[in-house]
C-alpha cells in the first residue's frame, strides 16, 4: 500500500497547530500559582515538536 504524503504532510500541519495551541495554554500558566501545569504542557508540547520532526523526516524520505 502506497504512503500518500500529501495525509502525512498534512497531519504534519496538525501536530503544528496543537503544539502552538498547547504552547499557549503552557505560556498561560506561567507565573501563576499552577506552573506544575505550565510545565506539564511543555512536555507535551516537547513531544510533539519531536513527533513531527519525525513526521516531516518520513515525508522527506517518501519525496524521494
Amino acid at each position: 500500500m502506497d504512503l500518500d504524503t500529501a495525509q502525512l504532510s498534512s497531519l504534519s500541519s496538525a501536530l503544528t497547530d496543537l503544539t502552538d495551541r498547547i504552547t499557549a495554554l503552557a505560556d498561560g500558566f506561567q507565573g501563576t500559582p499552577r506552573e506544575d501545569v505550565a510545565a506539564d504542557l511543555y512536555e507535551v508540547e516537547r513531544h510533539l515538536q519531536a513527533a513531527d520532526r519525525r513526521l516531516r523526516s518520513l515525508v522527506d524520505k517518501l519525496d524521494r
